[in-house]
């Protein structure tokens, strides 16, 4: 492997909010990460579930954080789904559009025309987050796709952070057309393969890296892509659930921060015995219970655990917090983020 993660692959595909902000105030350190990876000659993109902002008010906000980026590098959930409907329907079928303008306007760049009413008989009804959603748009979606519109999701992510916490997603407002007529969307953004193929088409890429912080979108749509992960520990994922991962959830490299990319990723060594990373070694008894020993980085002892911890999975089941916890109170005691 060459000398970093960021040289070894032709495309870095980043997600954004947990890897490079939250809430948009820039992560401390990724905008100048990402800079250096551009710098170093990789070729950086963002790929987003969010399909209420367009490419290029997303180009804009990481410019004025100082992340490298112009609008191509931008890849949303809305041209997926807006794709993934084209290659469905013929050229200048309606669309029903519950969302906002950014969504809008990838069904329009994709030859499809845009509307707002059962009425007006659309052939598909596109779901996407956006604030102003109400129950009139919902309503007019339930009716069209009962009527037997084609049902699609720009994702179904079922919560979103915000300013005040955690509040609910595209996901959870799905639900109500889904309750109401019975018929369950097609998704096109994270974990589904859609969005993925978006970001492989755009970019050219043909060995991208994925860059995120949720297990269950970013790790697992790189294992549905068959694709290499990275998780980063800044966002909604942490020691313990990457420990505790099922197979569909288990990334490549585990890293602390984006600067994991600039840096040699240090061999993971497994055996029967157990896992060994830097000056650690993880090991599994008979019952599965995982224990660690060594000194050195803390990250080196997580990605020994975690593996170890795979395989113990593997051959005894899945793994409970009890059988990690201890060795996860070692790795917490050296400031490492474990919950």
């Amino acid at each position: 492997m060459p000398e970093t993660l960021a040289a070894a692959y032709d495309v870095l595909l980043f997600d954004l909010d947990g890897v490079v902000y939250i809430g948009g105030t820039a992560i401390p350190g990724a905008p100048q990460a990402l800079q250096r990876a551009r710098q170093a000659g990789a070729h950086v993109a963002y790929v987003t579930n969010n399909a209420s902002r367009t490419p290029a008010a997303v180009a804009a906000l990481l410019d004025g954080m100082g992340a490298p980026v112009t609008e191509a590098d931008v890849v949303t959930s809305a041209q997926a789904a807006a794709r993934l409907l084209a290659d469905k329907l013929p050229p200048k079928s309606k669309v029903l559009v519950i969302g906002g303008t950014a969504l809008r306007l990838a069904v329009r760049e994709r030859g499809l025309v845009p509307v707002s009413t059962a009425t007006e008989n659309p052939a598909a009804v596109v779901q996407g987050f956006a604030p102003g959603i109400d129950y009139g748009r919902l309503a007019e979606g339930g009716l069209a796709v009962r009527a037997g519109a084609l049902f699609v999701a720009t994702n179904a992510d079922s919560t979103i952070p915000n300013a005040r916490g955690t509040a609910p997603g595209n996901g959870s407002l799905l639900k109500v057309i889904e309750h109401a007529t019975g018929t369950a969307p097609v998704v096109a953004g994270k974990p589904e393969p859609p969005l993925h193929r978006e970001s492989v088409i755009r970019t050219g890429a043909r060995r991208p890296l994925v860059i995120g912080d949720r297990l269950d979108t970013d790790i697992e749509a790189a294992y549905n892509a068959g694709a290499d992960s990275l998780l980063v520990l800044t966002g909604v994922d942490n020691a313990r659930t990457v420990t505790l991962a099922p197979a569909r959830q288990r990334p490549t490299y585990i890293a602390e921060t984006l600067d994991a990319l600039l840096r040699p990723y240090p061999d993971v060594a497994v055996s029967a015995a157990g896992a060994t990373c830097g000056g650690w070694t993880a090991t599994a008894d008979a019952a599965g219970t995982l224990s660690l020993a060594g000194a050195g980085a803390a990250i080196d002892g997580l990605r020994a655990l975690a593996r170890a911890a795979w395989t113990a999975a593997d051959s005894h089941g899945a793994l409970d917090t009890p059988q990690v916890s201890a060795a996860l109170d070692q790795l917490s005691a050296r400031g490492l983020r474990v919950g």
